[in-house]
């Protein structure tokens, strides 16, 4: 009598199912070609400051990412019990966090893994809309934080809290679901495009990783500075896969879920969808006229 290896079939089984999982249908293939495209705009945007119109609109979200870094520090220095003096987050996307105490070799890279984490989070929540209102929601919050408390550019903060208000409008929240994403690849970029400029092209005396070697003393900063690329870049590739495995649902489904769940007020069409959308386009474009002055 043949004897039958069911562990081997169970191994089968395991390396179907993972496969399976990691396989994009159609609409996971649609959000990693607009992810694509995203990386080539934001590269020539972030290196291109003439674009006077759409940078402003990619400034806030520039603006964002170095918020999330700093607050990365701050987060840090907080678990570790450090003693928190100032944030600064100046509008020419400089900043800094000014600490005492703590443990340097947890707080110096939070900066650069802590953003890159978040960036992660979001492509993920990318994928699916339901878990890009909930990005949503997060990210509106920690963005008025953000602003309000570091730089106070009350333009930043209307112009941004009207877009995500219009993208929640648009499509049943779909187009939301591509404005979390946009944001998720930019943090994730900042991390890499810095690291790279700060540690590996140059060497910034005043880097993250200028610090932590010199508290380390056994690595240059520039080893610190791949050593974290590699990281950040782990993470984008994780966000990603994690999208693909937990959300496979369909734009059809995902739309018909997201009416039930915070739905758009006027989903079906009446006059106070279209009312919103108006206003929140109003303040949208008087917050980039600002912007421009």
């Amino acid at each position: 009598m043949p004897v039958i290896d069911e562990s081997l079939n169970l191994y089968t089984l395991q390396i179907r199912d993972a496969k399976t999982a990691l396989t994009p249908n159609s609409t996971q293939r649609t959000t990693l070609i607009i992810a694509g495209v995203y990386i080539i705009v934001i590269a020539i945007l972030w290196h291109v400051p003439y674009l006077n119109l759409i940078t402003c609109l990619t400034f806030s979200c520039r603006l964002l990412t170095v918020g999330f870094h700093e607050m990365s520090h701050a987060i840090a220095g907080v678990l570790t019990c450090a003693r928190i003096h100032s944030l600064e987050l100046d509008p020419d996307e400089g900043g800094a966090t000014r600490m005492s105490g703590g443990i340097p070799w947890i707080t110096l890279p939070a900066g650069y893994l802590g953003s890159s984490l978040i960036g992660a989070c979001l492509i993920a929540c990318g994928f699916d809309t339901n878990a890009s209102k909930v990005a949503s929601l997060v990210l509106a919050a920690f963005f008025l934080v953000t602003l309000w408390c570091l730089c106070r550019t009350w333009a930043l903060i209307f112009g941004m809290s009207a877009l995500i208000v219009l993208f929640w409008f648009v499509a049943g929240g779909v187009a939301l679901r591509y404005l979390v994403l946009f944001i998720g690849v930019m943090s994730c970029l900042y991390v890499v495009w810095d690291v790279i400029d700060d540690t590996i092209a140059r060497k910034v005396n005043e880097s993250d990783a200028s610090a932590f070697a010199q508290v380390c003393g056994c690595c240059p900063s520039q080893v610190w500075g791949v050593i974290w690329l590699i990281i950040a870049l782990m993470f984008f590739v994780a966000g990603v896969l994690v999208g693909i495995v937990a959300f496979k649902d369909s734009n059809a489904k995902q739309k018909e879920d997201s009416l039930h769940f915070i739905p758009v007020p006027g989903a079906k069409g009446n006059s106070a969808t279209s009312h919103t959308v108006s206003v929140a386009t109003s303040i949208l474009m008087s917050s980039i006229a600002v912007l421009l002055a």
